[in-house]
């Protein structure tokens, strides 16, 4: 199997960014404030566990259901990257995560892990639409293997992250997290433009896929 190094860096950074670990981690500690490191590490793994058993359906059968309703992958391509890029403007003016705090208001903090934690906050619609628009970037086995591959590497990380939370906050700072948020609202902004591009090159505009 002959490795595709851009299109691994490609996804990487896109899930990445779009699950956004780092900034998951003060809204973890919102979510279980009060509780023991213990319960912590419960939640943290059944969240991440649940977010990577939704993913990997959407990556198995994403497509399949989109062809089912008729929708073509350039135009799915498109519409991804249209969400992809509200995500990110979401990101660089601090809506998404103002949203995110939102719903941890009024949830119930005994267990939070499957909601809202693993879905909408890790498997959200922009890593759902992430996965199917990589899926569908390089069709076969080998595709998606890569995408599983990398998506699971960036749920350890995510994990890793929610288990290190406390030291995190207090390593990194408030400031520190704003910072990282934009740069990464930056780099999924560039990103969603360029999922557009490759759809619209698919309809014959411009040219092709990069």
């Amino acid at each position: 199997m002959i490795l595709d190094t851009a299109f691994m860096i490609t996804a990487l950074v896109t899930m990445f960014v779009v699950i956004d670990p780092i900034g998951m981690a003060p809204l973890f500690l919102a979510l279980t404030s009060g509780m023991t490191p213990a319960q912590r590490r419960r939640i943290a793994v059944r969240a991440v566990c649940v977010a990577g058993f939704v993913l990997a359906l959407f990556a198995f059968f994403g497509e399949a259901v989109l062809g089912f309703v008729g929708i073509s992958m350039p135009a799915f391509r498109i519409a991804g990257g249209i969400l992809l890029f509200l995500t990110a403007l979401d990101m660089l003016f601090e809506r998404r995560t103002k949203r995110r705090e939102d719903k941890t208001h009024d949830e119930d903090t005994h267990d939070p892990s499957v909601f809202p934690l693993a879905i909408p906050l890790i498997a959200g619609p922009g890593a759902i639409a992430s996965i199917i628009l990589l899926v569908g970037e390089k069709p076969g086995g080998e595709g998606m293997l890569m995408v599983l591959s990398i998506t699971a590497l960036v749920l350890i990380g995510m994990a890793l992250i929610l288990l290190a939370s406390s030291y995190v906050d207090r390593i990194i700072g408030k400031t520190g997290i704003d910072v990282i948020t934009r740069i990464l609202g930056m780099l999924l902004a560039a990103l969603s433009v360029q999922f557009v591009l490759d759809g619209l090159a698919a309809f014959g505009f411009g040219p092709g896929p990069s």
